[in-house]
């Protein structure tokens, strides 16, 4: 197989790993693309935009905090500074997200009671939900992280716990410009979808509990 061979089956990622991203000079079509996508390719090479994302993974669907948790993956394996705070887990909760996270190096904090509806004193979940916030903040606005996780955020937002409008004016005047923020959770409200640079729904086609009567198991949920 040719080099030329070679690259041609590579993804987009890939190539731009290989050249330790440098940017890429051909300007030759790409399969399966368009002129006018070509063209917005290069003038976004030109224009060479960064910026810290608001990323939001909500949707009926599994997968949210998966799909986060691979971002955070990658950025530690980019030698980038990764850390987080999960809204609804238990703070005692040894998940195997949290083993290998800790054997990483990563602090993924828990500081909830269990799941919400498994409540028993829905004040105290409150208050530590709040207290979660608070947490947050300190840490976004320390400058100490390049990827910072709320995990089940959308959940505080959506019980009223913290006002959407709020966390999102704070995040206006206090995310580092650089800092890359993910939200997880069903039902992200309107106005934080709005606010957002990268909006992912995930949509239930099948469940293995649904369909099946398969109950969560190690590796797969948790």
């Amino acid at each position: 197989m040719t080099s030329e061979e070679h690259l041609s089956q590579q993804t987009p990622e890939a190539a731009n790993d290989a050249s330790n991203g440098d940017e890429q000079t051909d300007t030759s079509l790409r399969p399966g693309s368009t002129v006018a996508a070509q063209e917005r390719r290069e003038v976004v090479r030109a224009n060479r935009v960064q910026k810290g994302l608001v990323i939001v993974n909500t949707g009926n669907g599994k997968g949210k905090t998966t799909a986060a948790l691979g971002i955070l993956l990658r950025a530690w394996g980019r030698d980038m500074r990764v850390g987080g705070i999960q809204f609804l887990k238990h703070e005692n909760a040894n998940y195997g997200e949290l083993r290998a996270l800790k054997r990483m190096g990563i602090e993924l904090t828990p500081m909830g009671d269990g799941f919400t509806w498994t409540s028993r004193d829905l004040d105290e979940t409150q208050a530590k939900a709040v207290h979660g916030w608070e947490t947050a903040k300190a840490r976004i606005a320390s400058g100490a992280y390049d990827i910072f996780l709320l995990d089940e955020f959308t959940y505080v937002l959506n019980y009223g716990w913290v006002d959407t409008t709020d966390v999102i004016d704070w995040l206006r005047q206090h995310k580092p410009p650089m800092l890359h923020l993910i939200i997880t959770g069903r039902n992200a409200p309107q106005a934080l979808i709005d606010f957002a640079d990268l909006v992912t729904e995930m949509r239930e086609v099948k469940h293995p509990f649904r369909d099946q009567g398969i109950r969560a198991q190690k590796g797969v949920e948790y």
